[in-house]
């Protein structure tokens, strides 16, 4: 039976809300017959895959609609097809079945699928006995949504999708397609109105901005060679290892010949190698999912499952990490799930409506960055970013996530006036939905990727950030420490005759040091929007500046917690950080910077060498005071210790003036090696010391303690 004649137009206007019951192989009182748009033929057969040809269709409507009856059973067909002259074949995407089934609309619905970067977005698949790639999205109120590409000429007519009504998920799967192929979606809000089109929320790849295309994409990588190291930190308790942090932006830390961004493949020849030579356990990237404006930094995201095409393929990143792995280094990725940008092809009312964020803007917007805040209250967008912690673990073997925002996630009121934010049910600010969101998220990686880390990027006193969630807390490994950082740069720019008024911006972090799990960062925000570099934060002349940031990193590095330093910073890059140029490693030719970069190196080698400055880093029993009120002469003592290590005493003389004959008290009676001092001449200090070791007795040794230093002494017996 014919279709009625509105049913026909809407199909050929691309505005039928269901074409797979138009379109394809269908059983009919008189056997199976076939119905195919085949725009531009004048003539077409159908034909079986196994080469049988099973009857001609007719051409009924001038717009390219073709019928006819054709042999067998329903099944796919190809179209042989001829007009203008020309021949060519056409697999009907229309007389395929459907490739989710059962299982995924209930896990989907429940919101509690943890595959679904398998089942949503665009898979290359062999489906029916025919390759192509089958596409998946996420509508629930859209009428009608197309994928449209450079395949069918973004001809939104072409390959109007199948919905899933229980889920609100569009599919169609497209033969004869491979990777490569640019495609979004033509999305008809519930109002009829044309959404602008639409990247993939799961493309595995983009393309280079300011295009906005999403790519279909291959799996990024079969052949790993890291098992050793997965090995290593699925069996270690991460808080116990030393973790020194070397952060970057991928696009500024060098550039090519030509000042464009180096490849992935470029970057792992230099950057491996360098983190190696300095020592360093991690990398940590700034965010690496696709964007569409460099000067965010990837922070205002509108690819989520893709790596930025400023570097090159997904398969180059792979490779990096990979090639990371296999050197030893561990990769770490920012992850962003607090907001996302509102520009037109991304998620900003995906299908006419606030899908993915909240209607009302005291919820859903986002007044510090102009962004819109996911609604983490709804179960399918939780398992959107649950999904992408997973596949950022599995694709790509990342070995940790630090979550950005975390506090602009856990308060409604977060950077808002009195009248700009609504109460929780409760009528607090705690933003319930999103702690729910970072607690199933936090149980998600555990619970899969044994040796993966979550770090959390949280400035506020929530308590238990980096408690397991099943003691009530987010479920996070790490806490970044937002008040050292704070308190002790602000510390260090104070001339060196005041500090001794200021003695408790050291001292204080110490009293909650094992509250949480702490990082300490010093990380990107410290060196950009006018607040200079690191060595510019310091006080005094020039001298005094390096002798500061060289005690400062001693201190540092024997302070309880995991390291994290931005890229340049090692050596004491002088101009403030900007993503639109290399860093300066010229300065590499001046002996003060080259003494900085030595002495980080040292400090490196010395944090993984000695058990003492790490194994004990997040727990009490490996911190104790030996100098904790000396305010007139501006120094710090303190041991750190663990079991079956040897203890090593960390004294910091924040002062200009060398102290000659300055007692110490010493836990132990007996040498004490000097293994470390941030005064050494290889440094660019003045080269003032303890000839390498100190004797103590009577729980004290006499100590030279050299102008704007960090010393460390290590137990002999």
């Amino acid at each position: 039976m014919r279709p009625p004649g509105e049913a026909i137009a809407a199909l050929l206007e691309g505005t039928h809300a269901d074409p797979f019951a138009l379109l394809g192989v269908h059983d009919g009182p008189e056997g199976s017959f076939a119905r195919a748009v085949l725009p531009g033929a004048e003539a077409a057969e159908a034909y079986s895959f196994a080469g049988k040809k099973l009857g001609k269709l007719v051409c009924v409507d001038p717009r390219g609609l073709f019928e006819g009856k054709v042999k067998g059973k329903p099944q796919p067909v190809k179209y042989r097809c001829q007009g203008g002259g020309h021949e060519w074949w056409l697999t009907d995407p229309y007389s395929f079945g459907p490739v989710l089934g059962p299982t995924d609309d209930f896990l989907i619905a429940e919101g509690t699928h943890l595959r679904l970067f398998d089942k949503l977005g665009a898979h290359l698949i062999n489906h029916q006995g025919a390759s192509g790639v089958h596409f998946a999205v996420w509508a629930p109120n859209a009428r009608f949504v197309s994928v449209v590409g450079d395949f069918n000429d973004w001809d939104h007519r072409r390959h109007l999708m199948r919905k899933r009504l229980d889920i609100g998920v569009w599919e169609i799967f497209v033969p004869d397609i491979g990777e490569g192929r640019a495609y979004k979606f033509r999305i008809v809000g519930p109002d009829g109105a044309v959404q602008p089109l639409k990247a993939d929320p799961y493309a595995f790849a983009a393309e280079l901005r300011p295009k906005t295309a999403s790519l279909t994409a291959r799996p990024v990588k079969t052949d790993w060679g890291d098992a050793a190291h997965r090995a290593h930190w699925a069996a270690a308790d991460a808080r116990r290892e030393p973790m020194s942090i070397y952060e970057v932006h991928p696009g500024s830390w060098q550039r090519d010949e030509n000042g464009w961004f180096q490849s992935w493949d470029a970057m792992a020849e230099k950057l491996v190698p360098y983190v190696v030579d300095m020592g360093f356990t991690h990398i940590e990237f700034l965010p690496v999912s696709e964007h569409p404006y460099d000067p965010s930094w990837g922070y205002q995201t509108t690819g989520l499952y893709a790596p930025s095409a400023r570097f090159g393929g997904p398969d180059g990143f792979a490779r990096f990490i990979d090639g990371a792995h296999r050197a030893g280094i561990s990769v770490l990725i920012d992850w962003v799930p607090a907001h996302f940008p509102v520009d037109e092809h991304g998620l900003a009312h995906f299908d006419g409506t606030a899908l993915y964020e909240h209607e009302d803007p005291r919820l859903g917007f986002h007044p510090d960055w102009n962004t819109a805040i996911y609604n983490f209250g709804r179960r399918e967008v939780r398992s959107f970013l649950v999904n992408n912690a997973l596949f950022w673990a599995e694709h790509y073997h990342v070995d940790g996530l630090r979550v950005d925002a975390v506090a602009s996630m856990l308060y409604r009121d977060y950077s808002r006036k009195a009248d700009e934010w609504i109460p929780n049910e409760q009528g607090g600010r705690e933003n319930w939905e999103a702690v729910e969101f970072l607690r199933a998220m936090n149980k998600a990686v555990y619970g899969s990727h044994a040796g993966i880390v979550t770090i959390a990027e949280e400035s506020t006193s929530w308590p238990g950030v980096s408690k397991p969630v099943h003691e009530d807390g987010l479920g996070f490994g790490f806490k970044w420490n937002m008040g050292f950082m704070h308190d002790t740069l602000q510390y260090m720019a104070r001339d060196s005759v005041h500090r001794k008024h200021h003695h408790a911006e050291i001292t204080f972090g110490l009293v909650y040091a094992f509250s949480e799990n702490f990082v300490l960062p010093l990380s990107h925000d410290e060196v950009v929007h006018g607040k200079g570099s690191l060595l510019g934060k310091m006080s005094g002349d020039d001298w005094q500046k390096f002798a500061n940031l060289r005690a400062y990193y001693g201190l540092m590095w024997g302070y309880p917690g995991k390291k994290l330093l931005f890229m340049g910073q090692e050596f004491a890059q002088r101009r403030e950080w900007s993503e639109e140029r290399a860093l300066d490693w010229e300065l590499l030719d001046s002996p003060a910077h080259a003494g900085v970069q030595r002495l980080v190196r040292d400090l490196n080698r010395l944090h993984r060498e000695k058990p003492a400055l790490h194994a004990r880093d997040c727990e009490a029993e490996g911190f104790e005071w030996l100098v904790v009120d000396d305010a007139s002469a501006s120094v710090f003592a303190w041991l750190r210790k663990a079991p079956g290590a040897l203890p090593i005493a960390v004294v910091s003389n924040m002062t200009p003036i060398l102290h000659g004959h300055y007692r110490l008290p010493l836990p132990h009676d007996g040498t004490w090696r000097e293994v470390f001092n941030s005064d050494a001449q290889d440094y660019g200090g003045s080269g003032q010391g303890n000839q390498g070791a100190v004797f103590a007795e009577h729980g004290a040794a006499h100590v030279v303690l050299p102008p704007l230093a960090t010393v460390m002494f290590e137990y002999q017996g």
